[in-house]
């Protein structure tokens, strides 16, 4: 009877340590980064300085300048909303070359990243909302429709925001 006990009684699982989970997220990471995130940061940094040398930044910003004061932004920083449309990593990458070019401030960086995020990265998500979720056709406008709102609304926020500060 006992040797029954022994033989139904589950083998204990050996518990992984905690410096392997931490080694293995670090690896999957560091493939996140060099696989994701820094050809789109690259990336956004070409364009950028593409635009500038052939004098389209100066052309956009005119043109979108009225839109994006509403915000209390240069008319350039629509660049950095189309950048994280396509991509979060793209996004901050074209903030970044934008800043560095002299037409964004630390004010409207601030202004500009929760839009970044709450938006990004719409057309990656649209092929995840279509095969693998299985969202309805009929709901892709919707779905696509919700976060461009909800990033314009916090480029108001946080234009309210900081002309509070």
């Amino acid at each position: 009877m006992a040797e029954e006990k022994k033989a139904a009684a589950p083998k204990a699982e050996k518990k992984e340590m905690i410096t392997d989970v931490f080694v293995r997220g670090a690896r999957q990471g560091w493939g996140i980064a060099i696989n994701s995130m820094i050809p789109n940061v690259l990336m956004a940094f070409v364009i950028i300085k593409i635009l500038k040398v052939t004098g389209l930044l100066d052309m956009i910003g005119a043109a979108c300048g009225p839109v994006m004061a509403i915000f209390g932004l240069p008319g350039e920083a629509i660049m950095v909303l189309l950048g994280g449309w396509l991509s979060m990593g793209g996004g901050v990458g074209v903030a970044v070359a934008v800043y560095e070019s002299g037409a964004l401030t630390g004010t409207d960086l601030a202004i500009l990243a929760p839009a970044i995020f709450l938006m990004g990265s719409q057309v990656q998500y649209l092929g995840r909302c279509l095969g693998v979720i299985g969202v309805e056709g009929k709901m892709i406008p919707i779905v696509m429709a919700v976060p461009i709102i909800v990033a314009v609304i916090s480029l108001w926020v946080m234009r309210l925001i900081v002309l509070a500060a």
